[in-house]
């Protein structure tokens, strides 16, 4: 039971990791460019932009369950990739069909993932209202016009 949590942290260690680094580069991409997308795409530049969002964390997790499923294939507990990553996806994503089994020794591990999945969809989902925020927030005009306040 010890090594199935100590492996399943050090898993969500890097599954956090990805998940943090992916949604970092997705904030410093939609601050640095939501100008010039709005400018470009117009009244559908907000939604280029949640696309955009989506589509990034989409990838994060796509990467989280291969890390996930990598593991198993180690493990030995799964007779393919493909089976390899059908278990960690439906694990990952909390629905668990369970025509895929673990055996005693590693089920623990599996709700380990289930947890993992769990808590990175949250954490996606409040990124995402985060996003919505920033993109409907007014864009600031800058103006030529020189300061005429007093310093």
């Amino acid at each position: 039971m010890g090594l199935q949590l100590t492996l399943g942290m050090i898993l969500i260690v890097l599954t956090v990791f990805v998940h943090a680094v992916v949604l970092d580069r997705l904030m410093v991409f939609i601050r640095l460019y939501r100008p010039q997308v709005r400018s470009i795409f117009h009244y559908r530049g907000k939604e280029f932009l949640l696309a955009c969002t989506v589509l990034g964390i989409f990838g994060a997790h796509v990467l989280e369950i291969w890390v996930w499923a990598i593991a198993y294939l180690f493990m030995n507990e799964t007779q393919s990739l493909e089976a390899a990553l059908y278990f960690s996806t439906t694990t990952f994503t909390t629905v668990g069909y369970g025509d895929i089994v673990l055996s005693e020794q590693w089920r623990l591990f599996s709700s380990v993932e289930s947890a993992n999945g769990f808590l990175l969809f949250g954490w996606s989902t409040a990124f995402i209202f985060e996003v919505m925020r920033i993109v409907w927030e007014p864009i600031p005009h800058t103006s030529s016009a020189p300061n005429t306040t007093p310093s």
